[in-house]
């Protein structure tokens, strides 16, 4: 099921499998910290009003803004 990253919960991993449109900007951005497609990662923590999101990938934890976990698409898992 594809859904936005920062609609996962805490616990939740997930597998990148593309950007929205229109995010050009954070693409980049995203693409440069690591978040390519086929990528996996877990939610480790979100803060009580749900930015930022803290995601473990590649063996370390990175923080997203909300804006910046809205612009990628991801493949959910329980």
């Amino acid at each position: 099921m594809k859904t936005k990253l920062a609609d996962l919960a805490t616990g939740q991993t997930g597998t990148v499998v593309g950007f929205s449109k229109g995010s050009k900007l954070y693409r980049q951005k995203l693409m440069a910290m690591g978040l390519v497609k086929g990528t996996e990662f877990s939610i480790t923590r979100v803060a009580p009003m749900g930015d930022p999101v803290e995601i473990e990938v590649r063996g370390f934890a990175l923080s997203l803004r909300k804006t910046e976990a809205e612009a990628l698409t991801v493949e959910g898992a329980a």
